[in-house]
């Protein structure tokens, strides 16, 4: 269970500092760098920009459930 939970966590970890490098900063990013620097005023952000925000959001539940459960793994052996 732990080796699982080890590898799982470094698989997960590797991805959030992709997704991480990936989103937008002041200026530029993933939208950018695909044709998508002009979107309109009133959506905010592109539909890459939203899904690559899910994503992340999604990949750093996963991170964050890993943590607790290898932290309980250990703890409680």
């Amino acid at each position: 269970m732990t080796t699982v939970l080890s590898v799982l966590l470094v698989i997960a970890s590797l991805l959030m500092i992709l997704l991480v490098l990936l989103h937008k900063g002041r200026g530029g990013g993933l939208s950018d760098m695909f044709g998508g620097g002009v979107s309109s005023s009133l959506g905010g952000s592109s539909v890459a920009e939203r899904n690559l925000d899910r994503f992340t959001i999604g990949v750093g539940v996963i991170w964050f459930a890993c943590v607790i459960a290898l932290g309980l793994v250990l703890a409680y052996p």
